[in-house]
């Protein structure tokens, strides 16, 4: 066999195995077994996905492996155990026989290989016992869980959020508990007085806290105004930290990947805000007073109002879709002011959120130039419309994605994605149509010209390619 075709595949589920590192004894067992083997394991085919569940079948280093597995790059695969290669038996089995097509030969090192039915039996055994025991395991945290809120046990909330200080529960049975931070107590009060009293908006408090030289809880100099909302909306600071705050969904559609965070979910699910009655409440040290934080929320939902009420609507058309290739922040569209703008003018630019040093402590992390929000606009709508003009293109794209999603027709994320965009082309349509019969864009925009109408006009067609239909380059 070619040593060069060697790869290994090794996963751990859960943040905390990968900060007690638990995954250096996959990587360590499998290595051992590849040198016995007389293989040679090459840097490029080490394929480890950290902190990622074995629930879902998109993961990030698995997806790269069967990438490389259907161009024939692989012959032979080592994994610790099945369960690593997933936790669930149907999507186990998928993958063995996707493997097996493109001539693979998977090597488990806790498993004994072999092509008899019986061997293929307690294999897939060992997938239904993994999913089993997984399924096992998260009703038993959650019961738990939830046992130990009803007791008032902080230890299932495991960590304080600022002003706090976490001690976990001690070897002589001495319960979890919060510890109040003096320090961090008292820009906890500062802030709900800042907010409650003197009536700051979030913008007054951040800046506030930037002129008194108070740096955040992970000792950055600028505070965020998510993060300021967040504790103002946090009722443990009132003492009473509230356990289920948050729940777990399918995954939800996402405009694009938010900063430094992966395309692909590493759990296979999105975080959503529960219901406020659908909490727990654990009894902690307050830090504020229940008036003041009932004054807070008061003002906050007041805020909220007024905000909703001055909303114009959305004014550019690229706002937040647009993404820095230097920083990732999305860009946002800003009007020139009326004394900067020359002849009297009225204009407007995108902006990097990056080069706003405001937002950042006073420090710019991006230098990346504005753009013109008519000309970046008009280029974007000229090549929606030569999309537009060419029905039969669409048509095509979207067959072929089709084909390949009956072809794979194991592969559910794929057809959910497909259905999804299948959903967004209807409600584009449904956007034209309204802008259409509202005025806002004429008959002539959906007529198609022939190639030579547009020569004679210095036009030039779009070039067919799919990064053109499916791919958005960052500006």
């Amino acid at each position: 066999m070619n040593k060069a075709l060697v790869a290994l595949y090794a996963r751990v589920s859960s943040g905390q195995q990968v900060k007690n590192g638990t995954i250096g004894s996959q990587l360590a067992a499998i290595k051992d077994r590849i040198r016995e083997d007389g293989h040679v394991l090459p840097d490029a085919m080490l394929f480890i996905d950290d902190g990622v569940s074995g629930a879902t079948l998109i993961r990030p280093q698995l997806e790269r492996l069967r990438d490389y597995a259907a161009a024939g790059d692989i012959e032979c695969l080592y994994i610790l155990s099945p369960d690593r290669l997933d936790r669930k038996y149907a999507y186990q089995a998928l993958l063995m026989e996707e493997f097996s097509a493109c001539g693979v030969e998977v090597i488990f090192i806790c498993h004994t290989p072999g092509d008899t039915p019986e061997d293929m039996m307690l294999l897939q055994m060992q997938g239904m016992f993994a999913e089993y025991e997984r399924a096992k395991i998260m009703e038993r945290n959650r019961r738990g869980k939830l046992h130990g809120a009803r007791c008032g046990n902080v230890g299932v909330l495991s960590g304080a959020p600022y002003g706090y200080r976490y001690i976990r529960r001690q070897p002589d049975g001495t319960p979890a508990q919060y510890i109040v931070n003096l320090h961090e107590a008292s820009v906890v009060r500062k802030i709900f007085s800042w907010a409650g009293i003197e009536r700051l908006s979030l913008g007054g408090v951040v800046r506030r806290l930037a002129e008194k030289g108070i740096e955040s809880a992970t000792g950055k100099p600028g505070w965020d105004r998510s993060t300021v909302w967040g504790m103002l909306k946090n009722p443990a600071y009132k003492g009473l930290a509230v356990f289920g705050k948050t729940k777990n969904c399918a995954p939800r559609p996402r405009v694009r990947a938010a900063r430094n965070s992966a395309d692909i979910l590493k759990n296979g699910y999105s975080v959503i805000r529960s219901k406020p009655d659908d909490g727990i409440g654990i009894p902690v040290p307050a830090i504020i007073n229940s008036a003041l934080f009932l004054t807070v929320n008061e003002q906050l939902e007041e805020n909220r109002r007024h905000a909703r009420q001055g909303r114009r609507g959305a004014a550019y058309l690229l706002q937040g879709l647009t993404v820095c290739g230097h920083c990732r922040y999305a860009y946002y569209g800003k009007k020139v002011s009326k004394s900067a703008a020359k002849g009297g003018a009225q204009y407007s630019y995108y902006h990097c959120t990056g080069t706003d040093a405001y937002r950042f402590g006073g420090i710019r992390v991006c230098d990346n130039k504005q753009v013109r929000t008519s000309m970046l606009d008009e280029t974007v709508w000229a090549q929606v419309i030569a999309l537009l003009s060419e029905p039969e293109r669409l048509k095509k794209e979207y067959e072929q994605r089709l084909t390949q999603a009956s072809e794979h027709s194991g592969q559910t994320a794929d057809a959910e994605r497909l259905k999804k965009q299948e959903n967004q082309l209807n409600v584009g349509r449904s956007r034209l149509i309204d802008s259409f019969a509202e005025g806002l864009i004429g008959k002539t925009d959906f007529e198609t010209t022939d190639q030579s109408d547009d020569a004679q006009a210095g036009g030039t067609c779009a070039p067919e390619s799919e990064g053109e239909t499916g791919h958005r380059e960052p500006a």
